[in-house]
């Protein structure tokens, strides 16, 4: 069973389409266009098909955000189910009590009831908010001190580094906060303190460094 917790509801309203290019069979199946039909372009249907409904489309930019939802779900290990109310059953639209007061669609639904409403909100960045991730990666954090020397050309150097991510310049006891990045592996750990001594410690400039190694990371930001 999927883990409620992870299980998201995005909200679509398709349009009808007027025209008389394409008419519905007498027995269509749903989802699936007739022979001659051009078939949708992702795994979420441009269109479904009833005898009594005929044919509905969604607009390019809710298809947009229905596969950028889909595709972050997927990486993430997310489940979504995507439904259209232009569709939906006059039961649903009644259970779907979090829907009162929309105004704008498409709209995702959290289990802890946050939503995400507008195709302007869909955007990598509060998709990643809503769906945080485990770390594929060990994140580390050096706290730097360095004497004296030019402070613009130790920047660069650590910044030349690969394993260097980010570099924070600090006011009080510590100088520098460098972000490292390595692959998990079962010496991560020792991977990354010997990095930090050799390396980083390795800059004449550098006098000391504390370096945290945390156990278990999650993120919010955008990550493959």
């Amino acid at each position: 069973m999927a883990d409620e917790a992870r299980e998201f509801t995005l909200y679509v309203q398709s349009k009808r389409a007027v025209t008389t290019l394409y008419q519905p069979t007498s027995s269509p199946v749903w989802g699936a266009p007739s022979p001659g039909a051009p078939s949708p372009s992702s795994s979420v249907a441009q269109y479904d098909v009833r005898a009594d409904e005929g044919v509905h489309f969604l607009s390019d930019d809710q298809a947009r955000c229905v596969a950028i939802t889909e595709d972050l779900a997927r990486r993430r290990g997310y489940s979504l189910k995507v439904v259209d109310i232009e569709k939906a059953g006059r039961v649903e639209r009644l259970i779907a009590e979090h829907l009162r007061g929309v105004q704008t669609f498409p709209v995702l639904i959290t289990p802890k009831g946050q939503r995400l409403e507008g195709v302007a909100s869909f955007t990598e960045e509060a998709l990643s908010a809503l769906m945080p991730t485990e770390l594929k990666s060990v994140r580390a954090f050096s706290f730097v001190k360095v004497r004296g020397g030019d402070l613009d050309r130790i920047r660069h150097q650590l910044e030349s580094l690969d394993q260097v991510k980010e570099l924070h310049l600090l006011t009080g006891d510590w100088d520098m906060l460098v972000v490292l990045d390595f692959p998990a592996t079962s010496s991560s750990k020792r991977q990354v303190l010997d990095f930090v001594t050799e390396r980083i410690r390795g800059v004449p400039e550098v006098v000391d460094t504390s370096t945290v190694v945390p156990e278990y990371s999650i993120t919010k930001f955008p990550a493959a």
